[in-house]
């Protein structure tokens, strides 16, 4: 069976969804593997570490694709009139794809409806790498745990960057520099990262959910936990574990709480997201107005409209009253190389459950964390988020 990885077209994304560690993976189970050349730049993966794993390199996308059963990408392939790839010119990646062949990718589908319909009047099995269930046997799988907690990272490093002044305090003779104040909103991976990077920068690291289950790991990393605790709180977490969206009246609760802790806090990062969903305002205009000069926000869900009011995707605003808000797209590929082998490897773990040693690599349609992330199969949507 062949295994194509192509390049990534769409603007700003650097990963790559495999590595030469992942490629003598999956030929050691007997896989042939394409990539295509000049795949790996971004992460700093030339052709040739890739060609000393095993893979044959391909000129372009139409010979990486050509033939292949499977198809392991980043992002959702280019469609015909969605706009210019990195290479110029319309491109339409999907018209180079098999029918039947197996795609797997982060296919952001709850954004990209008529990508899914693409797939499957292409006859491309399409499988969406961020639906992954989270059930211990897909943990090593788990896309959004493993690209987040690298985002979670990059956003504190960033706004060290950002920020004027030092983290940590420092007593010097000239005198001493007090600590910054960092909040962190909204308590997933994302958010447990940053806590856990501000703390180690030397940050006063406080925190808020609408979990209660989060309280202990906020405390567990050294950080305060800021919430209203009544009992909308007490049951605001999904049998899945995701947030469930509050009633105007906790956000009305929980806002005025924000408001009066935001003041004193020099960094605020937002991380909150509603699968399927635009992203929730925790930072109001107001809130924003109350903070301090030389104080800066990372909204990690500007891409889903943003957390923070005033937040522009690609752009780093300033306000009025000194305050920057910074809305970088694309967090992960902000630090490629570690993103792309920590998603190389949940791709590899993937083929490895799906891979029998006589039939290659075959689906289990019954299989739960198939269920779970299938969109497309033999023509028809099966997803039950996005059929009919």
């Amino acid at each position: 069976m062949k295994v194509a990885i192509p390049k990534e077209r769409r603007a700003g994304e650097l990963r790559v969804a495999a590595s030469p560690e992942t490629v003598k993976k999956l030929k050691a189970l007997g896989l042939e593997v394409v990539v295509e050349s000049g795949a790996g730049r971004g992460s700093s993966i030339p052709d040739a570490a890739f060609e000393a794993a095993g893979a044959t390199i391909a000129a372009d996308a139409a010979s990486a694709l050509a033939d292949a059963d499977i198809v392991l990408k980043v992002q959702r392939p280019l469609l015909s009139g969605e706009g210019q790839g990195t290479d110029g010119g319309d491109v339409n990646e999907l018209a180079l794809f098999k029918k039947g062949a197996l795609l797997f990718a982060i296919l952001n589908p709850h954004n990209s409806r008529d990508h899914v319909k693409a797939y499957a009047e292409a006859g491309v099995n399409a499988f969406a790498m961020e639906f992954m269930p989270r059930i211990t046997r897909a943990q090593v799988m788990d896309v959004l745990s493993s690209q987040a907690n690298l985002a979670g990272y990059k956003a504190v490093v960033d706004a060290a960057s950002e920020y004027g002044r030092a983290f940590p305090m420092m007593m010097t003779a000239a005198g001493t520099v007090p600590p910054a104040r960092a909040f962190i909103m909204g308590v997933g991976v994302a958010g447990l990262q940053a806590i856990a990077t501000a703390k180690r920068l030397g940050a006063i690291v406080s925190a808020t959910d609408v979990r209660p289950a989060v309280k202990e790991q906020v405390q567990s990393l050294g950080g305060s936990f800021v919430a209203v605790e009544n009992d909308e709180f007490r049951q605001a977490e999904t049998a899945g574990g995701y947030a469930k969206e509050m009633s105007d009246d906790y956000k009305r609760q929980q806002a005025a709480l924000v408001a009066e802790h935001i003041k004193k806090q020099d960094l605020v990062i937002t991380t909150a997201l509603i699968p399927g969903r635009k992203a929730p305002i925790l930072v109001t205009a107001e809130h924003v107005a109350s903070m301090k000069p030389g104080s800066v926000l990372i909204d990690l869900a500007v891409e889903q409209g943003g957390n923070v009011e005033g937040s522009k995707l690609g752009e780093t605003v300033v306000t009025a009253n000194g305050v920057k808000i910074v809305g970088h797209a694309n967090y992960p590929s902000r630090i490629a190389e570690s993103a792309s082998l920590l998603y190389a490897k949940n791709l590899l773990a993937l083929l490895t459950v799906l891979h029998d040693k006589d039939k290659g690599v075959t689906v289990n349609w019954d299989d739960e964390i198939v269920k779970a992330i299938a969109l497309t199969r033999d023509g028809a949507v099966v997803h039950p988020a996005f059929a009919g």
